[in-house]
């Protein structure tokens, strides 16, 4: 039975109104859209989620929020909250990027009780984790990683992780001037997140990898046996480019080896 991967885009702090509406518009009417060899998201800023949504809408692609607030309500300024979230059509949530644990102050508590909201509310929790260049050279990936996951799963039951997906994107391999982790290695450290899970809650987890993917690696990423998708970045940024990483994927995938 052929894989059938997660593959997903996070525009990060990207695009106006006008450009988020016409990326939209292009997935919608693309034939790659609604098929059943993947499953599909875009994460757009917080401004555009109900415009992205309500043009998806019926697509079958499912559309996220970059973050959230773990209360439903109060006096959070400037935060949003999982029924914010879900009000305006998104039905996933990222959270835990490393991007918001070094310059926002994200922690492994944090994260933790962001996951317990989305079970609550009945959001897709997409949990990112990642090891920085220091820790990755001093060969403390596994150990970080371990405790991340553990941390992120700590305040849930075990039949609510079925809502959980996690992401590996280590912090030296994304952004711009990123190294991508080679192929083997990133598969042998989502091998390892789903041991934990499976210790964690019972079962292994669907774990994507996210960090420099690019046209040139997609596939090979996406065909590692532990690798569930891809969680990309810059290169999904308009919809061609998002749209030509699905088609190689999926029609790679979907060949007989």
């Amino acid at each position: 039975m052929a894989k059938r991967p997660w593959i997903g885009t996070s525009w990060k702090m990207n695009k106006v109104r006008a450009e988020a509406r016409a990326y939209a518009e292009a997935l919608k009417t693309s034939p790659l859209v609604g098929m059943a060899a993947a499953r599909l998201f875009v994460v757009p800023p917080f401004p555009y989620i109900a415009d992205v949504a309500g043009i998806l809408d019926g697509s079958g692609v499912m559309v996220g929020a970059q973050n959230m607030h773990w209360a439903d309500a109060g006096a959070w300024t400037g935060e949003v909250s999982p029924l914010m979230v879900r009000d305006c059509g998104a039905t996933l949530v990222e959270i835990g990027h490393s991007e918001r644990r070094e310059h926002f102050g994200e922690t492994d508590d944090s994260v933790a009780r962001k996951v317990e909201a989305a079970m609550r509310h009945g959001l897709l929790a997409l949990v990112c984790v990642g090891d920085t260049r220091a820790e990755y050279a001093a060969g403390e990936t596994a150990v970080v990683l371990a405790r991340q996951v553990r941390a992120a799963l700590s305040r849930i039951e075990p039949p609510q992780a079925t809502g959980v997906l996690l992401a590996y994107e280590p912090v030296w391999s994304i952004g711009e001037g990123g190294t991508p982790a080679d192929p083997g290695f990133a598969d042998e450290q989502q091998r390892l997140v789903k041991a934990v899970t499976r210790e964690a809650v019972g079962r292994e987890l669907d774990v994507l990898y996210g960090g420099s993917v690019n046209p040139g690696n997609a596939v090979g990423l996406a065909s590692r046996p532990h690798v569930d998708g891809l969680f990309i970045g810059r290169s999904a940024w308009t919809a061609e480019g998002y749209l030509g990483i699905v088609r190689d994927v999926t029609e790679s995938l979907g060949r007989p080896d």
